[in-house]
């Protein structure tokens, strides 16, 4: 389990939290870290909002990826330590190699788990769970939110942030020749989520209660960042439409078809590398939950 978000992970961006393997699971990776890169200062605002009682020491990541929440978790709480959970060996040892890189390895611990399985592994008695965009690929979520409600410490606080969908990147009259692309591309891959991933998008907050939480905080969060504030935005862009693509491609008229090969062409005039109306939008959600 991975951002996405998708960040899929993602990020809007459908995580696929299974493992992967060659050249998809190194573009996975890539669009996770780009993700992060992109989306650091909104995350880094839903972690200044939690509504904690005091700094948490022991905190777990639930379907980690490469790391956008550990390290975000880490920099918010400088005296924790964090176990980051996920399926993918791959996305792990990439969290690795960033914790090293950022100085931070020895407090972090990794775990390559499946939480669909019927025996979770043991995480310990954490004082923060944080899971984004990963609660919505358990194949049964109820089973899993109780799970998380048992091995919370006594008091302590669970973060469930959802997505709203795939992020949008151009404007409603684009590209030029086939305007509203983007949102028919979006409907054909909401139809194909609607039936794989059916949680993605939900109302977690019912669910949370039904666990035996005490919803104590629930915020929605826009986003809207102008391509010209960051390049990664871009390649943010690219990585997204062209997993988008592999989903949406036998829904789409030819011409719409045509018209994403067009955008994903780093070669062509039409690149979506080389616009200049590019915007990152979407929408988070997020629930505050603790066991009293």
């Amino acid at each position: 389990m991975t951002q996405a978000h998708q960040h899929t992970t993602h990020p809007g961006l459908q995580h696929d939290h299974h493992q992967e393997h060659g050249a998809d699971a190194e573009g996975q990776a890539e669009i996770l870290d780009l993700d992060a890169e992109v989306l650091a200062e909104h995350t880094a605002s839903i972690t200044a909002w939690l509504p904690l009682k005091s700094d948490p020491r022991r905190i777990v990541d639930l379907g980690c990826g490469t790391g956008a929440g550990t390290f975000a978790l880490l920099d918010r709480f400088p005296e924790a330590h964090i176990t980051a959970v996920d399926t993918s060996a791959g996305h792990l040892q990439r969290l690795r190699d960033k914790a090293a890189a950022r100085g931070v390895r020895e407090r972090v611990l990794t775990v390559q788990a499946d939480l669909d399985d019927s025996g979770w592994p043991d995480l310990g008695s954490p004082d923060l769970v944080w899971a984004s965009a990963s609660m919505h690929h358990m194949a049964h979520p109820a089973h899993a939110l109780r799970n998380v409600h048992d091995m919370l410490a006594p008091g302590g606080l669970f973060a469930v942030v959802e997505l709203a969908g795939f992020p949008r990147f151009l404007p409603e009259d684009a590209p030029e020749d086939r305007p509203g692309l983007e949102e028919r591309c979006h409907a054909a891959t909401d139809r194909f989520h609607a039936e794989h991933v059916p949680h993605r998008g939900a109302d977690w907050g019912p669910m949370l209660t039904a666990a035996g939480f005490t919803v104590e905080g629930e915020r929605t969060i826009a986003v809207n960042i102008e391509g010209s504030r960051s390049e990664a935005v871009g390649r943010y862009a690219l990585g997204s439409l062209r997993r988008i693509r592999g989903t949406a491609a036998q829904a789409l008229s030819t011409e719409d078809l045509a018209a994403l090969d067009q955008l994903l062409d780093t070669d062509s005039p039409h690149s979506i590398l080389r616009r200049d109306d590019m915007a990152v939008r979407t929408e988070r959600t997020v629930w505050a939950a603790r066991r009293i």
